[in-house]
């Protein structure tokens, strides 16, 4: 556990806060809210390291009893703006209802699928994302000792939990809420963050949650970095792209209205059997078996069966999304494979062009949150809003002791750990169905491998959506998701 401030530590002058009142009426009564933005100081050693950026709306009415809810997002690098601004927050950007990305200029309205109806919020900016910032260590006085604080120590796993730990004491010890139900929510890596900090947060910090919501998470790595020797990368994202392939008409094996569902339950019984037979024996199937298998894949996944076989039946989603729609000149999006783009250079081997679920809608969320933020309730400051901060992505590291040999990283270990420390704890998984980069299906797989026993399975709900890996942005999913998490949070309180 990191130090805590006393009052022997030196003052560190942060930016000045920022509040606001409102009102928000999403959900026919009316709940007045005072909305606060502000940066917490991480100390270490007694000296300040860091500043964590936050924004709460807390409930002017809401009493001891109303549960508060700390909100991330993932990348690594990623500010909480998307969950902010996208689901969560009392406003959002007025999205078109299929999640495209709108027309600037960006436009907020009243989030009426706002948490703020159940829970006080708190968006949390890691260190290095948003406003959050570092702070420099001091140069060294003649003589004297040398500040041996690394700027980029919190940009690592264990110390980016660690600094989230701290963040979230402080919060509750300066605003008096440790008698307040706890959740947390995170989104992504920031999924992967929750998972752990269901067991972190308790262990080590004192913190009792009542609930974890883990949104399009990365539960394990390993899943995240295809090869040539291994199966199951191939296997979580084939039912995904097999629901693209119908999504854009181009699938061989289902008619172009056949419900989703039922296309990936097909999809996950072909990747579960035959498939996988074809990635883990290989050359050891004879020239007909495989054949049939490639041709089947090639079916399912709507691209032409020479393409697939010439892969050796693994089509990375970069493949995917570049040659579903080639004929067309289109690409599909990473993160939501039924948004697509015009590709501006097709004649290029290689894609050079921007993914149209990620980079298109940079501008739309860096909009908004500045709206929010120094319109809206009036932060002022000369930082910039780091919305996706790529520096902080290349510097990530594994900052934990590991023999280079034990390569595997993940968080469901600490998942199951934390729902067995609590026997109170509930948690909710859910994901997009055409997300290709934390596939739906590997929480799946992964939930029914973790040897739950019936009273520790029913605390946990896993459920998927409509959309890509923000699926929120698509209407439907917003009002279903927001509804199942209503239902979850007062489930968690015993209502």
């Amino acid at each position: 556990m990191t130090d805590t401030p006393t009052e022997n530590k030196p003052e560190h002058a942060v930016p000045e806060p920022a509040e606001h009142s409102a009102e928000w009426s999403g959900s026919g009564d009316p709940i007045a809210y005072t909305a606060r933005s502000e940066w917490i100081v991480i100390h270490k050693n007694e000296k300040p390291v860091a500043e964590i950026f936050s924004t709460a709306y807390i409930a002017d009415d809401g009493g001891e009893g109303r549960p508060v809810t700390f909100v991330f997002n993932g990348g690594p690098g990623a500010a909480s703006a998307y969950l902010h601004m996208g689901a969560v927050g009392p406003r959002r950007i007025n999205f078109p209802s299929d999640g495209a990305m709108p027309a600037p200029p960006i436009r907020l309205v009243e989030n009426a699928e706002s948490w703020l109806a159940f829970t006080d919020l708190v968006f949390v900016d890691p260190v290095g994302t948003g406003f959050s910032r570092v702070i420099e260590p001091d140069s060294p006085k003649e003589g004297g000792p040398k500040d041996d604080h690394d700027p980029k120590a919190f940009f690592g796993l264990k110390r980016d939990l660690e600094s989230l730990g701290e963040f979230m004491t402080r919060w509750l010890s300066t605003r008096g809420r440790w008698e307040s139900p706890i959740f947390i929510a995170g989104e992504s890596y920031g999924g992967f963050r929750g998972a752990k900090l269901a067991r972190l947060l308790p262990e080590s910090y004192g913190i009792g949650l009542s609930g974890v919501v883990l949104i399009s998470p990365a539960l394990e790595f390993a899943p995240l970095n295809p090869s040539d020797y291994d199966a199951l990368p191939w296997i979580d994202k084939l039912p995904t792209m097999a629901a693209a392939a119908v999504f854009h008409g181009r699938s061989r094996a289902f008619a172009p209205e056949t419900p989703i569902e039922e296309v990936q339950a097909a999809a996950e019984a072909f990747a579960t059997s035959q498939y996988v037979a074809f990635l883990t024996r290989g050359a050891g199937l004879s020239e007909q078996e495989r054949g049939a298998i490639t041709t089947r894949l090639a079916d399912l996944v709507g691209l032409p069966v020479e393409l697939v076989q010439r892969a050796e039946g693994r089509i990375t989603m970069q493949v995917f999304v570049r040659e579903l729609l080639r004929p067309e000149g289109k690409v599909l999006g990473l993160y939501d494979s039924t948004i697509t783009a015009h590709d501006p250079f097709p004649d290029r081997e290689a894609f050079a062009g921007p993914d149209p679920t990620l980079a298109g809608i940079e501008s739309a969320y860096t909009s908004a949150i500045n709206q929010q933020l120094r319109q809206e309730i009036g932060v002022e400051t000369d930082r910039d809003y780091h919305l996706l901060s790529y520096e902080v992505f290349r510097s990530w590291k594994l900052d934990m002791e590991q023999h280079a040999l034990d390569s595997n990283v993940g968080s469901t270990d600490d998942l199951r750990y934390g729902m067995s420390l609590n026997p109170h704890l509930r948690v909710f998984i859910t994901h997009g169905r055409y997300d290709l980069v934390t596939p739906y299906y590997t929480t799946d797989r992964i939930r029914n491998l973790m040897r739950l026993d019936p009273d520790v399975a029913a605390r946990l709900t896993v459920t998927h959506y409509g959309g890509g890996h923000m699926f929120y942005g698509w209407e439907a999913s917003r009002l279903a998701f927001r509804s199942a998490v209503d239902e979850f949070y007062q489930g968690a309180l015993g209502a």
